[in-house]
């Protein structure tokens, strides 16, 4: 089997999709993208993350044999799931249960989080209504998944899923979030389950050694002033 070309770095929601590859067990190679110098602005990764996001997948092997470029990570975690049939269970009511916890993981547990990250460890400003909404946000957001994991082994139902995949990279730095972890057991004693899986062990080392902290004012132009807003 051909690798696939994971382009990507070592954030979130980078490690959702190198988790996921190496819980299938493909072969893949690691490229990365590096977004505080501004890596995702060129042309040739533009030409498959439209979106000037990491990460993108570009797959030898495609559902008709022939290569297939996605972005968005969620979208490539339903479609490894499709390629491997794992980690997204194939009768309706169980998948569209996984789906929904994906889905809520994607309009909510990574929006809010990454603007919980944003205001209070990057902003050049500390402003305490941006803080203070998106602090209790993350707390509001935990709650809702100690409430579901209090009822349920998995976000998704009985198994571990592509939801739990997802989920659970945007969750280790909860610290940097204003959340206390204890206050949410259930939730605590699933993350600390998958973050004792193997696969996920490889996966959240993946391109790791390249992140380094953002302290420089270049690449916090990158990431948070205009360049993200040029036409392109």
């Amino acid at each position: 089997m051909e690798q696939i070309d994971v382009y990507s770095w070592p954030t979130p929601n980078g490690h959702k999709v190198h988790i996921m590859l190496e819980e299938c067990d493909l072969p893949y190679r690691a490229i990365p993208v590096n977004i505080g110098a501004g890596d995702q602005f060129k042309a040739e990764f533009l030409a498959i993350s439209p979106n000037n996001k990491i990460p993108a997948l570009v797959d030898p092997n495609g559902p008709d044999g022939k290569p297939i470029a996605l972005f968005e990570s969620g979208a490539i975690l339903v479609y490894l799931a499709a390629k491997t049939g794992r980690f997204l269970p194939r009768g309706d009511r169980e998948k569209f249960d996984v789906l929904q916890w994906l889905m809520f993981q994607m309009g909510g547990v990574g929006p809010m989080l990454g603007q919980a990250h944003h205001f209070r460890m990057y902003a050049p400003e500390k402003l305490a209504y941006a803080i203070d909404r998106y602090s209790n946000e993350a707390k509001r957001l935990y709650g809702v998944i100690d409430r579901r994991l209090a009822a349920s082994p998995w976000l998704g139902g009985k198994e571990y899923s592509i939801a739990d995949i997802a989920t659970f990279p945007w969750l280790r730095s909860w610290q940097n979030q204003g959340i206390v972890l204890d206050d949410y057991p259930h939730l605590k004693k699933w993350f600390d389950t998958i973050a004792d899986r193997p696969a996920v062990q490889r996966g959240v080392q993946v391109l790791a050694e390249l992140r380094k902290p953002i302290t420089d004012d270049k690449a916090r132009e990158v990431l948070f002033g205009s360049t993200q807003y040029q036409r392109r």
